[in-house]
């Protein structure tokens, strides 16, 4: 029997991510409501089939606007790391699925993409954008893309595929159906064997991680816990802050919480 794919969701709230998953099944299985705030700082696993094959979704929490504070700004970093070590020993990551809501590309939805497409997957997952919202769409909604695409470029947001939808079903069923062959479509194609790099859990962030963790309080089988990261702190603040779009601050704070973490252990 074949595995099912892993998918790994990811965007702003309010672009309508739970309304996505349950587009692709055809049914509700997802909460839409506003309770959820702005998602659980866990992430949410569903299992779903459709055209013969199976798959996992993750779908997980974005980095919101910075108002947000620094608390819970880690909380998401931290999570979105343990998504990728979760699925470390699951076969990786097949696809990520970029969710905003048809408007602006704003730096917050460039350093999401970042943080999940350059710096937790190393560039070898392909990735796709959905845009949502667009039922009232003049025309085609695909004429939201033509119009847009080369913002996506001139700032560096590089996407294997996009689709163009809405899954707000109300008034709209015909869009409704569209997009949902549009995102199943999709999903089909860009999860078929071969589309992924060689991917491990043990990618750039990972690795970054696991080094940092050995800087900061030594490896264990020494028996003795150093402390080395004096002199290299900046170069690893450094790549959170250039790669990742974190402020020095909250790079730092995150480094410290991995320490105390370990620390504990």
């Amino acid at each position: 029997m074949a595995t099912s794919k892993n998918i790994v969701l990811f965007g702003q709230a309010g672009a309508g991510k739970s309304s996505l998953i349950n587009l692709m099944v055809g049914e509700n299985v997802a909460k839409t409501s506003s309770d959820m705030r702005s998602c659980t700082l866990q992430w949410q696993e569903y299992s779903i089939s459709f055209g013969g094959e199976s798959y996992r979704v993750f779908d997980t929490v974005g980095l919101e606007e910075p108002q947000l504070g620094i608390g819970h700004y880690l909380d998401i970093v931290e999570n979105a790391y343990k998504v990728i070590q979760y699925l470390e020993s699951r076969g990786g990551i097949d696809l990520l699925l970029f969710c905003m809501r048809a408007g602006r590309l704003t730096t917050t939805l460039q350093t999401n993409y970042r943080l999940f497409h350059e710096f937790l997957c190393d560039k070898k997952v392909p990735i796709v954008v959905v845009i949502t919202y667009l039922e009232n769409e003049v025309g085609e909604m695909d004429n939201w893309w033509k119009r847009n695409k080369d913002i996506f470029d001139e700032r560096e947001v590089r996407v294997n595929g996009h689709a163009c939808i809405t899954a707000i079903r109300g008034n709209y069923p015909t869009r409704y159906e569209e997009s949902r062959h549009t995102i199943r479509k999709l999903v089909k194609e860009f999860t078929v064997e071969g589309q992924k790099e060689a991917w491990e859990g043990d990618n750039l962030f990972v690795s970054f991680i696991r080094k940092l963790k050995e800087l900061l309080v030594g490896k264990k089988n020494t028996g003795k816990k150093k402390l080395l990261f004096t002199g290299r702190k900046d170069v690893l603040v450094s790549c959170l802050t250039k790669r990742c779009g974190l402020s020095p601050d909250v790079a730092k704070q995150l480094a410290d919480r991995i320490k105390n973490d370990e620390e504990a252990t």
